[in-house]
């Protein structure tokens, strides 16, 4: 690529990116000590993935994504995942109309923007496949009609890694819909002062102001696929990859017997479409390999199964990944 597409292409992501900084802003206001989660939920929306969220209740991932949709002026919907729950609460049913004779389409909570699944697992296998089809088809039938479901489309799920009595665990095949696992952490002391000091005010989120328009969003998921990524930075995301499926032939002897499936296609996609939008919050037009790092751990953790062995020896997914970003050459 000349310098001087390579130029244009920068400034047209320069451009097209100015609306971040107060998107960020607005949601670090409401949300306080959790910038690098923010982060990575804004990379998410613009790669046009899906998240899945560990973390214990009460850290705001309710109020984060509430004022996500308040700041882009979508619509938002939290459904409670429960044991009872049916395919036709989430997506919606058909309802007999005694005046007309006809059956009415009632549509369910799935068609919104932007969609909390709280505690995903404790919905049975049938829910939760209906709901990991609409993320992956972006449409749902109900009755002997398909409905297209409107963008931009965010799902963010979560789980609760303490309560698994009663839970429905998430099949690996169906995990590997989620563009990115995050795992949500308490926040340090000085943050959570804030927070304490913040509550008595009682930020409403109804009350905030738009920043940016749904179409603006959809704007930038369109320019972010114009992101250049060198050949050399193609070349890391695949040996990153490659090394999970086969560590030995990567250098990465302490791994064998460790790894039982390694990342999937799906993971090379996502690694570049993540990398691409990282670099749009940084008003980049170009993919360096940090960018790779920043977004590894989030794309690759739901993706590598570890064997029996590596638990018994109280490994995790998180230590074979730091281990790939220490051995694999970096261009």
């Amino acid at each position: 690529m000349s310098e001087f597409s390579l130029q244009e292409i920068n400034d047209r992501i320069s451009n097209s990116s100015q609306f971040i900084d107060d998107l960020k802003k607005g949601m670090n206001q409401v949300i306080l000590g959790q910038e690098e989660l923010v982060n990575k939920i804004l990379i998410s929306i613009l790669a046009d993935g899906h998240i899945l969220l560990e973390g214990v209740p009460g850290l705001a991932k309710t109020l984060m994504v509430k004022t996500l949709a308040r700041l882009i002026d979508t619509n938002f919907q939290r459904i409670q995942f429960t044991p009872d729950m049916l395919p036709a609460d989430l997506l919606g049913t058909l309802i007999y109309n005694q005046k007309t004779g006809e059956f009415d389409t009632r549509k369910g909570p799935i068609f919104s923007n932007i969609i909390l699944a709280d505690e995903i697992n404790r919905s049975p296998a049938k829910v939760q496949s209906a709901l990991l089809e609409a993320m992956q088809e972006r449409q749902v039938t109900i009755g002997e009609n398909t409905f297209h479901l409107d963008a931009p489309f965010l799902v963010m799920a979560t789980q609760n890694p303490i309560e698994q009595e009663g839970t429905y665990p998430l099949p690996e095949a169906q995990v590997d819909r989620f563009m990115f696992k995050l795992l949500v952490n308490y926040p340090d002391q000085g943050s959570e002062r804030l927070v304490l000091r913040q509550n008595t005010k009682r930020v409403n989120v109804d009350e905030l102001d738009s920043v940016v328009s749904s179409y603006t969003i959809l704007n930038a998921q369109s320019v972010i696929h114009d992101v250049y990524v060198d050949e050399k930075v193609e070349d890391y995301v695949l040996n990153l990859v490659f090394a999970t499926r086969d560590p030995l032939s990567h250098g990465l002897n302490d791994l064998e017997g460790i790894i039982d499936f390694g990342a999937s296609p799906r993971a090379t996609i996502n690694l570049i479409r993540a990398a691409k939008a990282r670099a749009f919050i940084e008003h980049r037009g170009y993919v360096t390999p940090e960018d790779i790092r920043y977004i590894g751990s989030e794309v690759l953790r739901h993706r590598v199964i570890l064997t029996y062995e590596a638990e018994a020896e109280e490994l995790t997914s998180e230590d074979v990944i730091q281990r790939l970003f220490e051995v694999v050459e970096v261009p």
